[in-house]
């Protein structure tokens, strides 16, 4: 922590050169938006059934009455005691802004592939209320490149991210976007994974905010599900 301590007005000064530079990210940014919301659709022709509190649930059902659906690719594998870490931390944001996407004609979910009955006992311990169903038995994690097969792992590339990925491992993150029609037709739209997944991570724009920074030394090795906050002091990074 080694800065510089200036007048006010010099402060300002570097401030402004920087704002110059945030301006051009912001523009960046709109473009990028506008270039994602121009992208050709696919039609969703297979019928994925998902577990749900509700019964069996066609992705069609997901939506809930509304035309816009997206989906966190939550890293929960059967038999996992519990889920990933960084996924958890996505989902932490998840019940903030429900409130707003639904008054938006927009349904947000999560869906693993752990069986409901694990999913429900993790869900109840993080005290999360959003809607997150489980795809055990259903091809579409595999289909959304989101969980790969011991074939696949073993081979050391897996296909992720739109590319080769050597960092192979079963699961992996993702945040993907549907339409539904009024006929009832569903289409994929997006999905994004990799650090594009940081788009839920609405901490890590505040991070970036404070004098500190993100003040990480092994990638998101400082998250943990939020009930194990408590256990750690104050200020403290294990």
């Amino acid at each position: 922590m080694q800065h510089a301590i200036v007048s006010r007005d010099d402060w300002l000064t570097a401030r402004r050169e920087l704002l110059k530079v945030e301006k051009e990210i912001t523009r960046l940014r709109d473009k990028v938006a506008r270039e994602r919301l121009a992208l050709p659709w696919v039609r969703i022709d297979k019928e994925y059934v998902f577990d749900t509190l509700d019964g069996p649930c066609t992705l069609a059902d997901l939506f809930d009455g509304r035309s816009q659906l997206l989906v966190q690719h939550l890293m929960f594998a059967p038999g996992w005691k519990e889920g990933c870490p960084s996924c958890s931390f996505m989902a932490d944001h998840i019940d903030g802004m429900n409130m707003h996407l639904a008054n938006h004609d927009v349904t947000m979910i999560a869906v693993s592939r752990a069986p409901l009955a694990e999913i429900e006992r993790f869900r109840r311990r993080m005290g999360w209320q959003f809607r997150w169903v489980s795809s055990n038995g259903s091809p579409f994690n595999y289909d959304f490149r989101v969980s790969f097969t011991p074939e696949e792992v073993a081979s050391g590339i897996i296909d992720y991210n739109f590319g080769e990925w050597r960092e192979t491992g079963e699961e992996w993150p993702g945040v993907s976007a549907f339409f539904r029609d009024e006929a009832g037709d569903v289409f994929h739209t997006y999905s994004t994974y990799g650090r594009g997944v940081e788009v839920m991570m609405g901490t890590y724009a505040m991070l970036d905010l404070a004098p500190k920074g993100r003040n990480e030394t092994g990638g998101m090795d400082w998250v943990r599900h939020h009930d194990r906050y408590a256990q750690m002091p104050r200020g403290a990074a294990e």
